[in-house]
């Protein structure tokens, strides 16, 4: 009869390995699954493992479909849902990387999946290895993991996972797409005003110059913008870039990075709305945490590394403490005067009744329609504004370059 090495974990998490003897690889996982073991691979003994780590440069070199170098948001939630499927239905984790090895589009994240299986391989557990690749996963992504093994329900787990990553994606692409339109009329609007500035003033001016005429202070102005940004952009485009590096290296710090946070919730309108992001990925994570079984303070402790704000994550630091001793998640929310009444309430009816993930998937879902159609009317009143802008600097500057030929025809 054949036998098949494998390498699992059992409920307590401890590493297991042995030799099951079975007709078929698919009865010897049957049957060490009935013992309570999460296979982590299982190999036919006589068969060669998969390729290690040190031949998978050639690998890749080998498979011209992996079409691009970095691993996009959209290539995480793919794999996500890939092997959320293939271990709903039954196949071990080994052999589902090795699966989706043989699919993904990113080089990177090609050389990642077979890091993991080489760790795997060794006797690492899924998250364990996971852990070795922080610049690829995050700490929801491995602590969500870590519960799903222990909890033996990874498949349920990761599919809550993809599930998050796929409506984040989609709230994204809304907010793009919100976006996109204003930003290429003021792309528009730019390119004209630098192509009359730069091609056309310039032609006036000569002109003006042959018929030695006093110019209108509109058409000196005009002149003098054209001669500023002709001769001297490059002092401008140096000085601006130089702002642009000192501040985003400014942000970078922890001082500067509260100031930008500080500010942020103090611009008229919009803070409001800098607000509302904050809460809307902090629900989200925490609804998602929550409904895969991950205990609160767990849930907290990741959201306050992964929240990607200061001000929010020490908050969520107090609160943690706080109901480490034994305080009511309700009153700590609202001590911390950062989140709306509403979320408020919300938290401590589902505190009161034991609802806490469909509370938090319930706030989540309404900060998305709430950023959703800030977004929709900001624009809807934005675009009038910028379009009447527009017209009103091209109409500027064409009165400046025609009221000199106004004077010219006068006198001719």
């Amino acid at each position: 009869m054949p036998k098949f090495y494998y390498i699992a974990r059992n409920r307590s998490g401890a590493k297991v390995t042995g030799i099951e003897d079975a007709p078929t690889q698919e009865e010897a996982i049957s049957r060490l699954q009935t013992k309570d073991l999460i296979i982590i691979n299982i190999i036919p003994e006589g068969r060669e493992t998969a390729p290690s780590a040190g031949s998978t440069q050639q690998a890749v070199k080998a498979k011209p479909r992996l079409r691009h170098n970095r691993i996009t948001e959209d290539d995480l939630t793919l794999f996500c849902r890939q092997i959320a499927t293939l271990l709903g239905a039954g196949v071990t984790i080994l052999n589902s990387l090795d699966i989706i090895s043989q699919q993904v589009s990113s080089r990177r994240l090609y050389l990642v999946i077979k890091d993991l299986q080489k760790r795997m391989e060794e006797g690492l557990s899924f998250h364990e290895a996971m852990s070795k690749r922080p610049d690829v996963f995050s700490a929801l992504w491995i602590n969500l993991v870590e519960s799903g093994e222990a909890s033996g329900n990874l498949a349920v787990i990761l599919n809550r996972l993809a599930s998050y990553l796929e409506r984040n994606a989609a709230f994204k692409r809304k907010v793009i797409s919100a976006i996109i339109y204003p930003v290429i009329l003021i792309l528009a609007a730019s390119g004209a005003f630098l192509f009359i500035t730069i091609q056309i003033i310039p032609v006036f001016e000569g002109i003006f110059k042959e018929f030695n005429i006093t110019l209108p202070l509109l058409t000196q102005i005009l002149i003098g913008i054209s001669f500023f940004i002709r001769k001297r952009s490059i002092i401008v485009i140096i000085v601006l870039v130089a702002a642009w590096f000192g501040i985003k290296n400014y942000i970078r710090t922890k001082p500067g990075r509260r100031k930008l946070e500080a500010l942020q919730l103090k611009l008229p309108m919009f803070g409001d709305f800098f607000r509302g992001l904050t809460v809307e990925r902090f629900s989200s994570e925490m609804s998602t945490l929550l409904e895969s079984g991950v205990p609160i303070l767990y849930s907290l402790e990741i959201t306050e590394r992964s929240v990607d704000n200061l001000l929010v994550g020490s908050i969520i630091h107090d609160i943690k403490e706080a109901i480490r001793e034994g305080k009511s998640l309700k009153q700590q929310f609202e001590k911390s005067g950062y989140f709306d009444p509403m979320v408020v309430q919300m938290i401590g009816i589902g505190e009161e009744i034991g609802e806490l993930p469909q509370m938090f998937k319930r706030i989540n879902a309404f900060y998305q329609e709430y950023i959703e159609t800030f977004l929709t009317r900001f624009v809807s009143m934005f675009e009038p504004f910028l379009l009447l802008f527009i017209g009103a600097l091209i109409g500027i500057m064409l009165v400046g370059i025609f009221m000199p030929i106004f004077q010219i025809a006068k006198i001719g």
